[in-house]
């Protein structure tokens, strides 16, 4: 009977173990998604035209129509809105994934050559003459892929350790920054043509070019989030992850893939928007732990809110002025990236 009994008391620990992980992600997950539902509100309401929740609600039920609220918030509003969530969901997952993969609680997409891609590839495609939105966010995102593509590659040759990756990431960045710089020489319209997609913004978003954006974006997040063992084995280091059978290099690859599609389809319409990748997930990491099930969607949840509340406070700071979201993101994440690395210990995710 003793040995019954302590097998049942474990077996009922066990379950109220699993019952308390439960709860506490779901309390988790409800925090994130009330946190950006609440920015997107905020977001939506105010501004140079402050919009009632009367009025937010009314437009939403009767469609687009002949009134200035319906048109400023079908057309104005709520793309900008969806394109901060948006944006902020897929930098934020597309930075977990890349601190997980590299075991680097510094690293962000930026550090396999996504900003600097898209970078040469919007200062080529103006240098060329051509300045059309639709050819501009094609030629960012294509950009982004293709250079994280070729530091994949580089690291593919030597066997793609963690360290090649990111010196990789540096080389080819170095590279492609010279290359832009080059172009704008030659073609020095092509830095006030490009201004805009640098610095970062929201202000030239519209439906059209959210929508082929926000299908990769949200096939991307799922996928991440049904990859979250994977990434945990990963994150172990190489040695366990082989030892479990796990083909290392080919999911490191894999992963950096899917981290470089998610961060160049942000950048596609949003521009270079620095430290969403790195800031967000370290407050994630910190408030629901490092587990990556709990960890990509709060990471996604949390980062649409934060990149909301940074383009709201953008365009309400210096009202009737607006201040383009990146530039307040450097003046937030500039001081956080310092304090990282006082307070860094190790290399460790």
């Amino acid at each position: 009977m003793k040995k019954k009994d302590i097998s049942l008391t474990e077996k009922e620990v066990k379950l109220k173990s699993e019952a308390a992980d439960r709860k506490g992600k779901a309390l988790l997950f409800l925090s994130g998604a009330l946190f950006a539902l609440l920015a997107a509100v905020l977001s939506i309401c105010l501004g140079a035209s402050g919009m009632s929740l009367g009025k937010l609600w009314s437009a939403l039920i009767s469609g687009p129509g002949p009134s200035a609220a319906q048109r400023i918030f079908w057309f104005v509003r709520l793309p900008r809105t969806g394109a901060c969530l948006l944006a902020g969901a897929g930098l934020a997952v597309s930075g977990t994934i890349i601190q997980k993969v590299l075991s680097n609680s510094l690293a962000s997409p930026g550090i396999i050559g996504v900003n600097a891609g898209a970078g040469f590839a919007v200062a080529l495609c103006c240098g060329l003459g051509i300045f059309t939105s639709w050819a501009i966010a094609g030629a960012a995102f294509a950009g982004a892929v293709l250079s994280t593509f070729l530091v994949v590659s580089v690291a593919r040759k030597s066997h793609a350790s963690k360290t090649t990756v990111v010196l990789g990431g540096v080389a080819v960045t170095a590279c492609l920054n010279a290359m832009t710089e080059t172009v704008i020489t030659f073609v020095p319209d092509a830095a006030l043509s490009s201004r805009d997609f640098r610095v970062g913004g929201f202000s030239a978003v519209n439906q059209a070019r959210l929508l082929p954006a926000a299908i990769i974006i949200i096939a991307g997040v799922i996928l991440a989030c049904t990859l979250t063992n994977e990434l945990d084995v990963l994150s172990l280091g190489d040695d366990t992850a082989k030892s479990l059978g796990m083909r290392v290099s080919l999911v490191r690859n894999g992963m950096l893939t899917l981290a470089a599609l998610l961060a160049g389809a942000c950048v596609s319409f949003a521009g270079i928007l620095g430290f969403v990748g790195l800031i967000v997930p370290h407050i994630a990491r910190r408030i629901g732990g490092s587990e990556s099930g709990r960890l990509l969607p709060f990471a996604a949840l949390l980062g649409a809110g934060f990149v909301s509340v940074c383009d709201l406070l953008s365009r309400m700071i210096f009202a009737p002025y607006e201040l383009p979201t990146g530039i307040l993101m450097s003046f937030l994440g500039g001081p956080f990236f310092i304090w990282l690395l006082r307070n860094r210990k190790g290399g460790s995710v």
